[in-house]
């Protein structure tokens, strides 16, 4: 998959329903699915002693496949209420929007699976691997479904590489093996309520049909870029840190994403519309009324840091590195005039513009030049130049909407 594939996989998942409103709010859509799904008083259930009936979770989420919005679905719901009933709160905004609504709700900023009974294990089992059942793709969550099984290439849709790198890692997980040389990954599978670890855990134990499985992943995962990380993936890393091998081949247009991404999982509300468009869509994204309140722990402020790190090795390779087509996709154009003269501007080049003088007198590696010529360049320079000013011409601002 090349970049332009990564970036229409991205565009095409913008253009699905959201029913949620760009506010947050469920639409009245949501809402009268919420109001059916509470009229089934499932609260009422002790999950901690009573295991729900197979005959009841398979009378869930009838709808055929093109009708079935995921976003609404019962089983999801019914998941939350039993995680929900223990105080759990989720990232997703769907589950959590539903709970928020319910005065029998209680958040546990301090809840642990660790608290979770037998019974209550059982019971997620169930619902869990029912919504498994009805995925129309393989999904994170999904492989204890597959366990002795042979998955068909055709059940698999776009995933990012964290996503990739999950469901290849999940065949493992199942079976109990640690990730300590990946802290992301093995805190991932902590929080997974069914993960046990196990000290013995050897490769001896993988089945045919896991290994299958595992090298079907592989082989998907190689027909992208090679890519650690993606946009979408950053709630793995809230908690845990990035290394700069994970940045490697991503344009600076992602990293500029990936790093905004930490404020739009903390609430933060964009004022470009070309920015925002990448996160309003997305089940987790819900702008605070507060923005005050958006706050960014120290691990996220130390991965933002690394991310612009990256960003700025990147823009110094400017004289020195020949700047392809692919490196510049999905920057806006006030991005890219920036980069244009930031050509100029490592030359010493004093800027007319106001606002482009200040930029470049903010940066500690500009020392103005009053005798800076044009001429000066280099012949890679002035290649670069013009493949900047080429994506400019074909570039949308950050001021402008996103309309499907």
């Amino acid at each position: 998959m090349t970049g332009k594939h990564f970036l229409l996989a991205f565009f095409v998942s913008a253009l699905c329903l959201n029913v949620f409103a760009q506010t947050g709010q469920p639409d009245e859509y949501v809402l009268v699915r919420w109001k059916k799904f509470a009229a089934q008083k499932w609260e009422k259930v002790d999950f901690k002693k009573t295991l729900i009936s197979k005959k009841r979770i398979a009378a869930m989420d009838k709808e055929p496949p093109d009708e079935f919005d995921d976003q609404v679905s019962e089983l999801a719901l019914l998941r939350g209420v039993v995680f929900g009933k223990r105080g759990r709160i989720f990232k997703d905004r769907n589950i959590q929007g539903f709970l928020d609504r319910q005065r029998w709700y209680k958040p546990n900023p301090d809840f642990s699976n660790s608290v979770l009974t037998k019974t209550e294990r059982q019971n997620l089992d169930l619902i869990r691997l029912a919504e498994a059942e009805r995925h129309l793709f393989v999904e994170q969550g999904d492989m204890r479904l597959w366990e002795g099984k042979k998955i068909p290439e055709d059940k698999l849709d776009f995933q990012t590489p964290a996503g990739w790198r999950i469901l290849i890692a999940e065949v493992e997980a199942i079976h109990g093996k640690r990730f300590d040389s990946e802290p992301w990954l093995q805190k991932y599978f902590e929080e997974r309520y069914w993960y046990e670890p196990k000290a013995d855990y050897s490769p001896a134990v993988l089945t045919e049909f896991d290994r299958e499985n595992i090298e079907l992943f592989a082989k998907k995962r190689s027909e992208g870029r090679n890519l650690a990380v993606w946009v979408g993936d950053m709630d793995k890393f809230q908690n845990s840190p990035l290394t700069l091998e994970m940045l490697d081949g991503l344009t600076l247009s992602e990293l500029r994403l990936i790093r905004n991404e930490f404020f739009a999982r903390n609430g933060y509300k964009f004022s470009y519309p070309g920015i925002s468009q990448h996160f309003e869509w997305r089940e987790w994204y819900t702008p605070l009324t507060d923005q005050s309140k958006v706050k960014l722990n120290d691990i996220e402020k130390q991965n933002v840091i690394l991310i612009e790190q990256r960003e700025k090795e990147m823009r110094g390779r400017l004289a020195t590195d020949a700047i392809t087509e692919e490196m510049l996709e999905g920057m806006f154009i006030e991005d890219l005039r920036v980069l244009r003269n930031e050509l100029f501007a490592r030359r010493g080049r004093v800027f007319k513009d106001p606002e482009l003088q200040k930029y470049f007198s903010s940066q500690a590696w500009y020392k103005p030049d009053p005798e800076f010529k044009d001429d000066m360049l280099g012949t890679l320079e002035i290649k670069n130049l013009a493949v900047i000013k080429q994506a400019e011409e074909l570039a949308m601002s950050k001021f402008d909407a996103f309309e499907g």
